[in-house]
């Protein structure tokens, strides 16, 4: 099913829908299905001490992705906008309107509550402060704590995880409940769809991209997550649910809302919309044989 609301919304891209229409999918999805998953996920979540770990694996993953891609920029010549690029696509990954279908379609619901915590403490934070702030730099932009406070307060997904923290004593009235479990219920079709719908593929960007495009992929799907597993279980000897959910969620595709900041800050649009087209069908085989690894290893 995975397969099929990607497919349907690409074919939707192709035929019927235009860009401004999935740009208003996006934010009924981040207005409703989004808020009332975070909602349901974390209101009755436990705090347990490994949580701490899926909400520190973005930022250990954007700051790597800024130190390794200044580091090959310096080396192959890149110009700022492709070397921001990677970093605002490449160095965050798609852990919403990806990561909770394919997390739920291998573990279940179980796997949400984790997946949160990846997610709106993590990527979103990430994107919201220090992406920002190195689209502002890498665009030549100015960008100051007002705007970047200003653009986490007007995020529902951040008053979601507020008032899910804050009513965590209370349990939820039953018609409110329904309510929460319906937008719920939306967030896995709609979001597929519009990732179906964001997905771009030029081959003549391609022959252009194709150093920074690999470097990009191979870090997202392959290093970045393999480097954690020698982190956090290996260094650190961290194991179970938390840590194998986080894991994966390391190994989803580029963040799609990453490369639209950056198409935004002009930082060469043809490489984001090349690392979201190649990226998200990679990581639909990709993280699924990441699972079957973790497995092999009892993680």
């Amino acid at each position: 099913m995975v397969f099929v609301w990607i497919g349907l919304g690409l074919l939707l891209r192709r035929s019927v829908m235009p860009g401004t229409a999935f740009a208003r999918l996006n934010r009924l999805i981040v207005w409703v299905p989004l808020p009332a998953t975070i909602l349901l996920a974390l209101h009755a979540l436990r705090w347990d001490p490994s949580y701490w770990v899926p909400i520190s694996m973005a930022w250990i993953v954007f700051l790597a992705a800024a130190a390794l891609f200044w580091a090959a920029g310096r080396r192959f010549g890149w110009s700022s906008g492709t070397v921001g690029a990677l970093i605002l696509t490449a160095g965050l990954g798609n852990t919403s309107f990806l990561g909770f279908p394919l997390l739920r379609a291998l573990y279940g619901d179980r796997a949400i509550p984790v997946a949160v915590l990846t997610d709106q403490p993590g990527s979103f934070l990430v994107l919201s402060t220090l992406g920002l702030l190195a689209a502002s730099f890498f665009s030549s932009g100015r960008t100051t704590a007002s705007a970047v406070l200003e653009r986490m307060a007007r995020f529902p997904p951040l008053w979601a995880l507020v008032l899910a923290i804050v009513l965590r004593p209370f349990a939820w009235p039953l018609p409110v409940e329904a309510v929460l479990r319906l937008g719920a219920r939306l967030l896995i079709p709609l979001a597929l769809v519009s990732v179906g719908g964001a997905l771009s593929f030029d081959r003549t960007h391609l022959q252009r991209e194709r150093k920074a495009l690999t470097w990009g992929l191979v870090y997202k799907l392959l290093a970045a997550p393999a480097a954690l597993l020698l982190f956090y279980v290996y260094a650190l000897g961290h194991r179970g649910e938390a840590v194998r959910i986080t894991l994966l969620e390391a190994a989803m595709g580029p963040m799609i809302t990453g490369s639209i900041v950056a198409i935004d800050y002009g930082l060469n649009p043809e490489l984001c919309s090349l690392l979201v087209g190649a990226g998200v069908p990679l990581c639909l085989i990709s993280v699924p044989l990441w699972s079957r690894f973790l497995g092999l290893l009892g993680i």
